[in-house]
């Protein structure tokens, strides 16, 4: 089966992650694709990210309804931080009739030969960039490469969080499911701990 590991902090899911997937799954190049939720991101600051297994939940709640989608905790017992070369080894021994590709924005393309062991993932993994404005796709280091242009909104979870804080609504930001939870959970109302 040919699987899309769509990595992220997912802080919160919003529906610009959902079309994404949705728009690569009906190019026909993958079978599934799976959101590998990132504990702990080397990149980025941890003092606004929602405990992991609230966002793994909230993952989980956006995509029931999708037998195409799939939430995936495997980063949660892997060593933090959590580097991609480490998930990807795991994944291919834990599931070797399985072919994995990654899907990623421009901009994080842009930073992957800073990556981690990014020769061996570059070597050995297909990558799948969708283009986001100001972000120039150059292959510089040769990976192999599927462009996609898929549909982009201006959404970011960082706005989604601000809102939240401020009490504003999120409607429509965020699938129905994942609003009614944040609210119902009071996620994202108060700074997260360390």
């Amino acid at each position: 089966m040919k699987i899309g590991l769509y990595f992220g902090s997912f802080n919160p899911i919003h529906i610009g992650h959902l079309i994404i997937a949705n728009h690569i799954l009906n190019t026909s190049l993958l079978d599934k694709i799976w959101f590998v939720v990132s504990p702990l991101n080397p990149f980025k600051q941890s003092e606004n990210l929602l405990n992991e297994y609230n966002r793994f939940h909230l993952v989980q709640k956006a995509i029931e309804n999708d037998s195409r989608l799939k939430a995936s905790d495997i980063e949660f017992s892997l060593p933090k931080p959590s580097y991609t070369v480490h998930t990807l080894t795991y994944l291919r021994e834990k599931y070797p009739a399985h072919s994995f590709s990654i899907i990623m924005g421009s901009d994080s393309f842009q930073n992957l030969g800073k990556w981690k062991n990014a020769d061996v993932i570059i070597e050995n993994y297909p990558v799948i960039v969708y283009k986001r404005p100001g972000f120039e796709i150059d292959n510089k280091l040769n990976a192999r490469l599927e462009i996609m242009n898929a549909p982009l909104l201006e959404i970011s979870a960082t706005h989604i969080r601000e809102l939240i804080k401020e009490g504003k609504s999120i409607k429509y930001l965020v699938p129905p499911v994942v609003e009614e939870e944040i609210l119902a959970s009071g996620l994202f109302k108060k700074p997260q701990k360390k």
